[in-house]
């Protein structure tokens, strides 16, 4: 009787392992609580060295509150093509076919004007005080990777747990063979 309880207990454990093994890191909060501004630009584009000579001309204070991230879309196809998908999903393929194309959050900007400064300023603020699991940010959306990565480690960990139950019965039908 000992050893179905030790039997029962290991198989349990090894229940336990394909689940925090394979454990989600998604929910974690970054320390990082800056609002990420999509920067889409053209080297040599006079509109983007204009965007982004202001973006640098902000005060420290300011600038503490968000984090640029650079994408340029003249010679880099990648970067072209991803701009097409983020475009595409915000159902603006047809408005921004140029650059700069500012996103922060829900809101995108196509070219640079003086007007857009006050706009894009009040969106980082905006998000800056928002919890970091509550911003919409369209690249975590457009990108299907981690959605790939979850549903394999789900298929990999129903196939242990399948494993396991299957050795477990097979560990003990021969158990009670070898009693009688």
């Amino acid at each position: 009787m000992k050893k179905v309880k030790y039997i029962l207990l290991f198989i349990a454990l090894l229940l336990v392992i394909p689940f925090s093994v394979f454990a989600e890191t998604e929910g974690e909060v970054s320390e990082d609580n800056r609002a990420i501004v999509y920067f889409f630009r053209g080297e040599g584009c006079s509109h983007c060295a204009e965007a982004e000579e202001w973006f640098n001309s902000l005060d420290e204070e300011t600038k503490a509150r968000f984090k640029i991230v650079d994408y340029e879309t003249w010679y880099n196809e990648d970067n072209a093509d991803l701009m097409k998908k983020v475009a595409k999903a915000r159902k603006e393929e047809d408005s921004a076919t140029g650059v700069p194309y500012i996103i922060v959050g829900n809101k995108s900007w196509v070219g640079f004007t003086d007007d857009y400064k006050e706009e894009i300023l009040n969106e980082i603020n905006t998000l800056y005080g928002q919890d970091v699991k509550e911003r919409y940010d369209i690249l975590k959306y457009i990108k299907s990777g981690k959605d790939d990565k979850k549903s394999s480690t789900d298929a990999i960990a129903i196939l242990l747990i399948i494993l396991v139950v299957a050795g477990l019965g097979f560990g003990i039908y021969k158990a009670r063979n070898s009693v009688q």
